[in-house]
């Protein structure tokens, strides 16, 4: 995938680039994969906003992503698609009992390529398995944490984990984030590198194209009056008057770590990310 510059034909375009899209199919999206996806705007049941930063934005209509990838079918790359709901690729595959499903797109995978998920499947790109059955050192996505949940680590745009070891019933793994982990060697994971790498080189270039993702623009605290934000008030640009930033309910923010200390699973965690 490429980037494509423009020169400063407004102050939007000075610093604006956007993706290519030279790489997908030029078809709609499977219909019966798809279902209309109504906006919350950061709000709950009772119409409360409980996410700030969040409203407006374009329409959008729901892919339905297989992230199991259990069936034992082989199936064809029938196209490379765009996702509104993620900075990832998208490939419709069409098995051979004549279902179809869109699963992640993996780096270099192409139209018309074959791919398969089992335990016996060979170790090519787009294929999935148990990761007791992937090699050693292998950069894989779409993992699975839970057995049965489906992938959860590494779907986003250019992510991957590296499978490090293998011991026991476990594997360990080298996640996005630095972390490493244990998990259950009978886990799936699918091979390569999701596709899209390119995506966090894309620089918006004006407010409006974060409005029409649905992000409305923050406020500082510190620019609040003092009974909107504890970092309020003062005279001209005055400093917070607390030792560490706090939230705008007075809980400490910026860099504190907000993982429970108990919880279950911080026995498979090798080293933490941060």
């Amino acid at each position: 995938m490429a980037i494509r510059l423009y020169r400063a034909y407004s102050p939007g375009t000075r610093s604006k680039s956007v993706s290519y899209f030279d790489d997908l199919s030029k078809t709609k999206p499977e219909r019966t994969l798809t279902f209309g996806k109504k906006s919350c705007g950061g709000r709950n049941n009772r119409g409360v906003i409980t996410l700030r930063g969040r409203g407006g934005g374009h329409k959008r209509k729901y892919r339905v992503i297989d992230f199991h990838r259990k069936s034992s079918i082989s199936a064809k790359v029938s196209t490379i698609e765009y996702d509104p709901n993620r900075n990832a690729r998208i490939a419709l595959l069409q098995y051979n009992d004549g279902s179809k499903k869109y699963i992640i797109a993996p780096r270099s995978l192409r139209v018309g390529m074959d791919v398969s998920s089992g335990t016996d499947v060979p170790i090519e790109i787009g294929n999935a398995m148990p990761m007791e059955y992937i090699p050693l050192g292998s950069i894989i996505h779409n993992v699975e944490l839970t057995l049965g949940k489906g992938g959860q680590i590494a779907r986003a745009a250019g992510t991957y984990a590296q499978l490090i070891a293998k011991e026991g019933d476990f594997v360990t793994l080298k996640l996005p984030s630095n972390e490493v982990r244990l998990v259950n060697k009978r886990c799936y994971a699918t091979l390569g590198q999701v596709g899209n790498v390119d995506s966090i080189n894309i620089t918006l270039g004006k407010a409006g194209r974060n409005r029409w993702l649905g992000k409305k623009s923050k406020v500082r605290g510190s620019v609040k009056n003092p009974n909107d934000h504890p970092h309020g008030g003062g005279e001209g640009r005055s400093p917070i008057g607390k030792s560490k930033p706090v939230t705008p309910w007075g809980k400490p923010a910026l860099g504190v770590k907000t993982r429970k200390v108990r919880k279950d699973s911080s026995k498979y965690i090798l080293r933490s990310r941060r």
